[in-house]
């Protein structure tokens, strides 16, 4: 892993975009429904063939990855903790990761990231399963469980945003950390777009690099524990959040808004946040307890955006009792 890293989620991959797009590579595969790969296989869903991959047994829990655009890989190791009591389905959205790219960018929506999960779950055969999204897949999994909440028995959702109107706040926070920490990183961007680059322009992405650390840890130094994600995928992201995404959020996720649905969903929820979480910020994060009053809002005093990783041990207990216990 390089020192110098790219906003990465979850909005970001942990590799500089530039450089991801030259593994952006193309896959192709049979006309069979399902075809093994590795230790995964692809399924057809709404006329695409998407990876997957179940470690464990038990009941069912599927994983809705960042990004817009990252690959599940980044959930990889950590994740596979639960599979010692659960099934754990790991899988690449739409022009993620191994799954099927599209011709058009027009086909990314976030629509249709929420129906093929539907499809998904579908084609796997579960009558229900348990979901937990994280920061972007936090959005796909809310609207979701308000689309098809007949799909789902309980719902987590880790580090993420209710609104387009949070995400925003997350650009305004990100940036700021940037230009107060890495002034001659902002210095390079405000030349750049000055001269009339924005987010998308390979110029731009190129030149929006700090370390990782910086936004999304408690403790910079954990971030060179994630495992870098050669699935992102810029175009998506880039579809989803609008040409100047990193400054002013636009496409699909400027339209979203779940505040006023939120408490009329009657699954078991579990909200979690990082006390150091400068992306999905907390002063943000904490109306998550006004909107969704049912649901159980925990708070990792030593984590930011990934606390699957700087407090496993504490998440994966707290997982685990809730998807024992609650009712």
């Amino acid at each position: 892993m390089k020192i110098i890293l790219r906003k990465f989620t979850i909005r970001k991959t942990f590799n500089l975009i530039f450089l991801l797009s030259v593994f952006s590579f193309a896959f192709s595969y049979s006309s069979a429904q399902t075809k093994e790969d590795n230790n995964g296989a692809y399924v057809g869903v709404n006329g695409a063939k998407l990876w997957y991959e179940i470690k464990g047994s038990g009941e069912p829990i599927v994983l809705i990855p960042g990004g817009p655009g990252n690959s599940h890989i980044y959930f990889t190791p950590w994740f596979d903790e639960l599979a010692k009591n659960y099934k754990v389905i790991y899988y690449d959205a739409f022009g993620r990761g191994k799954s099927d790219r599209a011709k058009d960018s027009v086909e990314y929506t976030f629509n249709r990231d929420v129906n093929d999960l539907e499809g998904l779950r579908k084609a796997l055969g579960f009558k229900k399963w348990n979901v937990l999204g994280h920061s972007y897949g936090g959005m796909v999994a809310q609207a979701y469980a308000l689309k098809y909440p007949s799909s789902v028995e309980k719902l987590i959702l880790s580090n993420t945003f209710y609104s387009g109107e949070m995400w925003q706040e997350n650009d305004n926070n990100s940036n700021k950390e940037i230009k107060n920490q890495f002034p001659e990183v902002w210095s390079k961007l405000m030349k750049l777009r000055n001269e009339g680059y924005n987010s998308s322009s390979p110029e731009h992405q190129k030149a929006y690099s700090v370390p990782s650390g910086l936004l999304y840890f408690y403790d910079a130094s954990n971030a060179y524990k994630m495992r870098p994600d050669i699935g992102f995928n810029s175009q998506v992201y880039y579809t989803l959040v609008g040409y100047d995404g990193d400054f002013i959020i636009g496409g699909d996720i400027a339209k979203l808004d779940f505040r006023t649905k939120l408490k009329t969903l009657k699954m078991p929820i579990l909200i979690i946040e990082g006390r150091f979480d400068r992306v999905a910020v907390p002063s943000w994060s904490i109306k998550y307890k006004e909107y969704a009053p049912q649901a159980k809002f925990v708070m990792f005093e030593k984590s930011g955006h990934n606390p699957y990783v700087e407090e496993k041990e504490k998440y994966f207990k707290l997982l685990n009792e809730f998807l024992m216990n609650e009712k």
